[in-house]
């Protein structure tokens, strides 16, 4: 049997992953050096994966990672818009030369694929919707450039060394094991912990910015497809709802699923922050045969239910 290596795999997307492959009865390998990701999010299969601790900025310990190894799904990263605006530097280090280590370190061991996370922010603030692949690319903040940067990277290694390398630009992703309590913590993990701890949420802006939100189950069905997906190598896909909603209904679905009653601050937008995003998702649907699956309703209440278990609301 081979082993499947995750990058990341102690983080919210990273982890939804392993388990999921773990289920599947691969043999998991997980690399992460947890300084977002925790291993509590890998309780339910720590027995069953092979858990190395090492960062991506280090080559030796992505070597190390990927001896031996048949497909890396590569979800380390600081994904963070704020956070590169605060720190570019260190979100290059990790994004840019983590992701660089990641391709070299596979190239060398014979890694048959690489699927690795790319990000929506990578088309900026463009009017046009929906977003789709062979648009040109308006990074708006440091941690978009360093995304497209790794698309770059990935093509290249594909081109010019043969390594099979899959980018999936993620759509805003939200479901169970996302932290709430980072200082960069995604909006819909902030607004249900908010919610439930009866707080008033924060909406930065006006609140009509609209997303398409993509839950996690589908994000990982779309790396479980991106594995053998004939015709993939090389190449670069949305992975989505394909719908869009604004932040403000968002809010509305959330306080009505959570029975709350607070009140709502409107602070100043976000630099680096774009004001509309969705995506066509008819290249994946061609030759991933990715289909979403959870509606955004369906999606908000699993996810408030897991916070509800998982966290001590009164």
């Amino acid at each position: 049997m081979s082993t499947l290596l995750v990058t990341g795999g102690a983080g919210f997307i990273g982890s939804n992953l392993a388990i999921a492959l773990v289920e599947q009865g691969h043999r998991v390998r997980v690399l992460d050096n947890f300084s977002t990701g925790s291993v509590k999010n890998l309780q339910p299969v720590l027995k069953d994966i092979e858990l190395k601790k090492g960062d991506l900025r280090n080559l030796s310990d992505v070597r190390q990672a990927v001896s031996g190894v048949e497909v890396v799904f590569h979800q380390g990263a600081f994904p963070s818009v704020p956070r590169s605006v605060a720190d570019p530097l260190a979100t290059n280090e990790v994004n840019v030369t983590g992701t660089l280590n990641v391709f070299l370190a596979s190239r060398d061991a014979g890694v048959r694929r690489v699927v690795y996370a790319s990000s929506s922010s990578v088309y900026g603030n463009s009017d046009v919707l929906p977003k789709h692949e062979n648009m040109q690319p308006r990074p708006m903040s440091p941690y978009a450039a360093t995304k497209l940067a790794g698309e770059v990277y990935g093509r290249i290694f594909y081109e010019l060394y043969g390594l099979e390398t899959v980018g999936l630009r993620y759509f805003n992703v939200f479901g169970p094991r996302q932290d709430p309590e980072s200082e960069y913590a995604a909006v819909i993990p902030r607004f249900i912990d908010a919610l439930l701890k009866r707080k008033p949420p924060v909406i930065y802006g006006d609140g009509e910015q609209s997303r398409d939100f993509t839950f996690i189950d589908d994000v990982v069905e779309a790396n479980l497809l991106s594995r053998q997906a004939a015709g993939a190598a090389g190449e670069v896909f949305n992975i989505a709802n394909g719908n869009k909603i604004t932040l403000n209904k968002l809010l509305r679905f959330l306080i009505d699923i959570t029975s709350s009653n607070v009140d709502v601050i409107y602070s100043e937008p976000r630099p680096g922050d774009v004001k509309n995003s969705m995506a066509s998702i008819e290249k994946a649907s061609k030759l991933l045969d990715y289909i979403p699956k959870t509606e955004i309703k369906e999606g908000l209440r699993l996810t408030v239910n897991w916070f509800k278990q998982k966290n001590a609301y009164d």
